[in-house]
């Protein structure tokens, strides 16, 4: 049981001055500044005039994923396939200096290739290599670029040019993560404290594992930072129905933190590997194979697979980033009759903005995603960016949305989110279709697991602010302060 607070001296954004009341991990009331009575077995904590709102949420996020990367290779700053090749040649020209390279691969994170002017090919990474292998992944998570020596650890000897996509590259992703367990869970433990930093008291894992042992063993070893709904991918759907899990229950031992999210479908690629599927072509790749993309997943096969996860209990989220891809991920849930959420939803044909509502079909965003990807979606989907990353007509249409950062893909930080879903725009430059963008509120709400407001009765997941959101700069949004975060009633952050 968590000790009863008392929360003085804060104020609500907009300016209103109010008192909170904390017991049992949940807020007992809420009332303007001096109102609610002092119970002496209330600890009372002075805000100073701090801001209030609900705890924040990461509605996708790739746990594991976003642990490790901070360990590999930068490689965020290349803008070729040569500038690539050169960095990865400078780490191990510093490995063979200081011998602190040993048999293992060179792993390297964060390339974006839509825009260079050359091609990724293994043997450019051959030249610098050699013998060593070398895997480096894309920032989108959905391709990899393997050298010669990786290709054969990987039985793909005979790839030709070494770039792999889709499955073909989560089937290499998911050996990268062979990191000692104890090792690899203090690491996302730190992820989970920097995130509560932030304000976030909760996250959707959807990392391509079987999450549920992974998280009650985190949190049981004492990583209680955060609350957990873990992801379930069609790999593990037989073994999840076997064990009963359900979405939203409860995992027994794990104090209330941890419970069963969604069953995640990826149906198509992305944007910046050009396998999104669309109804358009890509420029350059007309009427070669996959000019419009890849259906991981068609139809067919997706509708019989959601329809046996929903009778088991599972609420889908289906991975559609193309314009094709949500028309087929919206068919399915209509034919089915069933909700769940659309995972990006990228670029939406104008006729499809509405069935989100009238199907109650959440539209699961990440708005860092179009300030990464503006000039992409320029090159790649010409003459339709006004409905990409298309927020505004989301809301428009009456659609619920669920921010989230998909980390590693952007930053795990709600207010670089919130940023780029209110400003249109992560530089110097102008905001890119700011027709798209939407309110600080409109913002706060998609990313506080819906929750409006402070309320008697719900949850004590509270963040407090130094500034106002709603008169915040873009850039102090991007660097709100945070000086505390409380989730069920305890601070797992307290700079106050």
């Amino acid at each position: 049981m968590t000790e009863s607070l008392l929360l003085v001296g804060g104020r609500l954004p907009g300016g209103s001055r109010v008192d909170v009341r904390v017991a049992d991990g949940r807020i007992e009331a809420v009332g303007e500044a001096g109102e609610l009575s002092r119970d002496q077995s209330a600890r009372v904590v002075d805000l100073d005039g701090r801001f209030v709102i609900p705890g924040l949420w990461d509605k996708h996020v790739h746990a594991t994923q976003w642990a490790l990367v901070s360990r590999r290779l930068d490689l965020a700053a290349a803008e070729s396939a040569a500038d690539a090749v050169a960095i990865v040649a400078a780490r191990l020209r510093h490995e063979d200096a200081t011998a602190e390279t040993d048999a293992g691969a060179l792993v390297g994170y964060g390339f974006r290739d839509g825009l260079w002017p050359d091609a990724p090919h293994r043997a450019l990474l051959d030249v610098v290599s050699g013998s060593r292998p070398v895997i480096l992944v894309s920032a989108d998570l959905h391709c990899c670029w393997l050298n010669s020596a990786a290709l054969a650890q990987h039985s793909r000897a005979d790839h030709p040019t070494g770039l792999l996509r889709e499955d073909d590259c989560f089937a290499v992703t998911r050996t990268l993560g062979a990191v000692e367990t104890q090792t690899l869970d203090g690491w996302v433990r730190d992820t989970a404290k920097a995130a509560a930093a932030r304000g976030v008291v909760g996250v959707v894992d959807l990392e391509m594992s079987w999450n549920v042992e992974d998280w009650t063993r985190r949190i049981r070893s004492g990583s209680t930072e955060l609350r957990v709904r873990f992801g379930i991918y069609p790999q593990h759907l037989d073994r999840a129905i076997d064990a009963g899990l359900v979405t939203g229950a409860l995992i027994a031992g794990t104090h209330g933190l941890l419970q069963v999210g969604p069953f995640k479908v990826i149906t198509d690629g992305s944007l910046n590997t050009r396998t999104a599927f669309c109804f358009d072509e890509y420029p350059g790749l007309e009427g070669q194979r996959n000019s419009r993309g890849l259906l991981t997943i068609p139809y067919d096969e997706l509708v019989p697979l959601l329809r046996r996860a929903t009778q088991a209990g599972l609420v889908p989220a289906v991975h559609a980033i193309g314009d094709h891809a949500n028309r087929l991920a919206l068919d399915a849930f209509e034919r089915l009759g069933v909700s769940g959420s659309i995972e990006h939803a990228q670029l939406v044909a104008d006729a499809d903005f509405e069935r989100f509502a009238r199907l109650g079909v959440v539209a699961g965003v990440q708005p860092e995603h179009a300030m990464d990807d503006r000039d992409v979606a320029d090159k790649y989907w010409p003459g339709r960016t006004g409905r990409a990353f298309a927020l505004a007509s989301l809301l428009a249409a009456g659609a619920e949305l669920a921010l989230g950062s998909d980390a590693p893909v952007a930053p795990l930080d709600p207010w670089i989110t919130i940023a780029a879903a209110v400003a249109r725009t992560g530089d110097d430059r102008a905001p890119w279709h700011p027709e798209q963008a939407i309110s600080v509120d409109d913002a706060l709400i998609a990313s506080a697991d819906g929750r409006r407001a402070l309320e008697a009765g719900g949850p004590a997941d509270i963040a407090v602010l130094d500034i106002d959101p709603l008169t915040a700069t873009t850039d102090e949004l991007r660097r709100m302060p945070v000086a505390a975060t409380l989730l069920g009633g305890r601070f797992t952050h307290n700079a106050l």
